[in-house]
């Protein structure tokens, strides 16, 4: 049985009701007479844009949010990005290599009536970027200018973020992105917020939790833990909420942009996934993610059927800064001596052997594939493995190796993660087969997970590499010598000049070029080695249409409709 992502349910206290309505009402916009019903998770974790990482959080979030930009299907069952807030932007190149965008918004308002200003972006994003918040999804920001500075200083202004006037948003990038306007301004990170609204909501959860302090109950309230005190500014609000049953979002009586979609959004909750299917083949959904693994069981048996890519890589990190593991030898023996399409064959159906390190699905140039151009970096040929570990035993002679070295190393993996378990143990076999090494596995919760890669109090995981963005430079940026992100430890100047190159190219053939370098690099010193790339599946109901994923997993219902009558 494959489990949902658990989540912490969302704390609903009567200390919140501080007289901030949501604003959801009749919409302007004509009636589409569907009322859609979803299925994606457990449960939502958090409603705070900074925070969200699920597929569920997110979703939700895109829906009661609008950013800059909008992402939608388009007539070709692919992706498409508008105007959201901003009616039209500019960009100047300035003198010292840096681009301006110049955003102009469009006359738009929250669900309590109040206009959206540059100045809620400025404080999303300054928030965002802030170290004391410590977001998962602060990367995303990195190439705005004044970031790292941010992150060494702590102070938010130096955030090339700027309020013009009541309509004109001026943001400064490192240099040319172009992922800025598809993945940056439609994240739901970056999502704008009113920030009297995120301190009145934080006042009120502070006093929640200390009543529930004293009265010796949990304290969990946060700013967003009551989706029904929420003011947004998306195409829906919040209807009504049962805390880990349904979310029921209608149409925001408030909203000024172009809409079409459903009158209503339901989200229903399913501890597993099969419990999900059972609510889409009760015709209770008519949608759910992800499909449970006999239904991609069933899928898998098509030869001409392909998964959802998913925006991750399962991998193995190495911390060079420890013995044996500073030995780039051993790394690639270790390497060589996994049969990934045996080990990914243990895992989802949808899952993938890792030929490199960015997955497929993430564009290069227009219509091309950058795994599919890229070619295969990792040999995952089975015919091969044979070769492959006879060519790692060599490497092994002829390092510094010390079966001794190897006694105590653990590999840690994150706990509640079917597929990072069943890789763990499988690498660590296939070590002890081929190469007589012995190492032991450990579950660990994540945030111990994330606390020891931070310090570099580990020798080996295993973790799900997400990129921030739908571009292969988020899945090479952080290995960097100087990124925070860095936590392997790596340092490599050639590595480091690519990746400054690419920053800063304004020619998309040369940055593509350095792109595939500077992965081909990374991988033959092996500071990491990809295993898997994780697949998905999921379903929509015969006779509907318009469903839109974003690489990053997130899904948009903003423009879901009938096909057919009935």
């Amino acid at each position: 049985m494959r489990r949902l992502k658990r989540a912490a349910i969302l704390a609903v206290s009567a200390a919140l009701a501080i007289g901030i309505l949501s604003g959801c009402g009749a919409s302007h916009q004509q009636s589409s007479g569907l009322n859609l019903s979803v299925c994606l998770g457990g449960g939502l974790t958090t409603l705070d844009p900074i925070r969200a990482t699920t597929e569920e959080d997110q979703t939700v979030i895109e829906h009661l949010y609008e950013n800059l930009m909008r992402a939608s299907a388009d007539n070709d069952g692919g992706t498409t990005v508008a105007n959201g807030i901003a009616k039209s932007y500019n960009t100047d190149k300035n003198y010292d290599g840096t681009v301006t965008y110049t955003f102009k918004l469009r006359s738009a308002k929250w669900s309590d009536g109040t206009a959206v200003t540059p100045a809620d972006f400025v404080y999303a994003w300054q928030r965002l970027a802030d170290p004391v918040s410590a977001s998962p999804n602060a990367q995303i920001l990195s190439i705005v200018a004044g970031f790292d500075e941010v992150q060494s200083t702590g102070d938010v202004a130096k955030l090339q973020v700027e309020a013009k006037n009541d309509s004109t948003l001026c943001v400064t990038l490192t240099g040319d992105c172009p992922w800025f306007l598809t993945d940056v301004c439609t994240a739901a990170a970056t999502m704008p917020l009113r920030k009297d609204v995120v301190q009145t909501l934080k006042a009120g959860a502070i006093k929640s939790n200390k009543a529930a302090s004293e009265a010796g109950q949990e304290a969990t309230a946060t700013w967003s833990s009551d989706p029904m005190r929420l003011v947004t500014n998306g195409q829906y609000c919040t209807s009504s909420y049962q805390v880990g049953n349904r979310l029921v979002l209608a149409t925001n009586g408030k909203y000024t942009g172009t809409a079409s979609g459903p009158d209503t959004v339901t989200f229903r909750f399913a501890e597993t996934a099969e419990e999900a299917w059972q609510l889409y083949d009760a015709k209770e959904v008519d949608f759910i993610s992800p499909l449970p693994e006999e239904q991609i069981s069933k899928l898998a048996e098509d030869e001409d059927w392909t998964p959802t890519t998913e925006l991750n890589t399962g991998v193995l990190l190495f911390n060079t800064a420890t013995d044996p593991f500073s030995d780039p030898q051993i790394r690639n023996a270790l390497s060589l001596a996994v049969d990934r399409t045996a080990l990914s064959g243990e895992l989802n159906a949808a899952a993938r052997p890792a030929t490199g390190l960015v997955p497929y699905g993430v564009p290069a140039a227009e219509d091309e594939d950058f795994r599919t151009a890229g070619g295969e970096l990792i040999d995952c040929n089975p015919e091969n493995y044979a070769a492959s570990c006879d060519a790692a035993r060599s490497l092994l002679e002829q390092s510094s190796y010390d079966r001794g070295e190897f006694s105590a190393v653990e590999l840690l993996y994150p706990a509640g993660n079917a597929d990072a378990e069943s890789a763990a143990k499988a690498v660590v076999a296939a070590w002890n087969t081929q190469l007589n090494i012995s190492v032991q596995t450990r579950e660990v919760e994540q945030q111990e997970l994330d606390d020891a890669l931070s310090a570099g109090t580990y020798t080996l995981a295993l973790v799900e590499l997400k990129g921030y963005a739908n571009d292969a430079e988020s899945f090479l940026s952080q290995w960097e010598s100087s990124s925070t992100q860095n936590a392997v430890r790596y340092y490599n100047s050639a590595y480091d000049t690519l990746l400054t190159v690419i920053d800063s190219a304004s020619d998309s053939t040369a940055r593509l070029g350095c792109l595939h370098d500077a992965e081909s690099l990374l991988l033959s010193d092996c500071p990491l080695m990809p295993l898997y790339f994780p697949g998905t599946a999921w379903k929509l109901r015969e006779g509907l249409t318009g469903v839109c994923r974003d690489g990053r997993g997130w899904f948009s219902f903003e423009t879901v409709a009938k096909t057919t009558e009935g």
